[in-house]
């Protein structure tokens, strides 16, 4: 199958519904998961946040909450790893920004490079009554501030 210009940073209306409607039901915690494919055959794959139980168990290594982190663990985080082993690796992590906007903020970015995953992030804009919208990442350097920017934007959707 062979893609059009672009086609790389479409993401079916479906799953992003889907996506949205997580970061609605996780709201005001930040929501995560992981899309592998591309195009028509990506397929979602939610998981929990792990953040609080982080947080809980050593605030001082995890200071931030599921109200401004993510973090996805156990068995979730084993099978994506291991994913990248495969002939379907993971292609893009997405997470929710609860009512700050969909920008890659520099713990997001720090986290992106430390991680290494060859993917690109999704952040969904989740504001108390509305999806605003989400915006498409992608690493364009080895390091940064600015290493990773912005290629793709998609509307949001009334709550």
């Amino acid at each position: 199958m062979s893609e059009t210009p672009g086609s790389e940073f479409v993401i079916p209306a479906a799953l992003l519904a889907r996506i949205y409607a997580q970061s609605r039901a996780e709201f005001p915690s930040e929501c995560c998961g992981y899309l592998r494919g591309r195009g028509a055959d990506m397929r979602l794959y939610p998981c929990k946040n792990f953040m609080d139980k982080l947080h809980a168990m050593d605030p001082e290594t995890y200071p931030r909450t599921s109200a401004n982190g993510y973090n996805f663990g156990g068995r979730e985080l084993m099978e994506f790893t291991r994913a990248f082993d495969g002939d379907d690796p993971p292609t893009i992590i997405y997470h929710s920004h609860p009512r700050v906007g969909a920008y890659f903020s520099a713990e997001d970015e720090a986290a992106a490079l430390a991680a290494g995953y060859p993917v690109d992030y999704l952040v969904v804009d989740a504001q108390e009554h509305e999806i605003a919208g989400a915006v498409l990442f992608r690493r364009v350097r080895d390091v940064g501030p600015g290493a990773y920017v912005e290629v793709a934007r998609f509307p949001g959707e009334a709550r």
